[in-house]
């Protein structure tokens, strides 16, 4: 996996997932709304920490600096 997401990507993905999780732990979001709003944070954790997306892949996005 060649890797397509930038630091300040990453960044915000991680910002992203951190309020979506304390949302979620809150009770704002709740119910299939917030389960789906979890996994995506998840998501969002992950391809952060391994610097690549998927879904730029197939979109032929690159965020990284080359």
């Amino acid at each position: 996996m060649k890797k397509n997401m930038g630091s300040t990507d990453k960044l915000i993905r991680i910002i992203i997932a951190i309020i979506v999780a304390v949302l979620y732990f809150t009770g704002t979001l709740t119910g299939t709304v917030g389960i789906i709003a979890v996994v995506i944070a998840g998501v969002f954790v992950l391809t952060s920490l391994i610097s690549f997306c998927p879904l730029y892949t197939l979109l032929g996005i690159s965020t990284c600096k080359k």
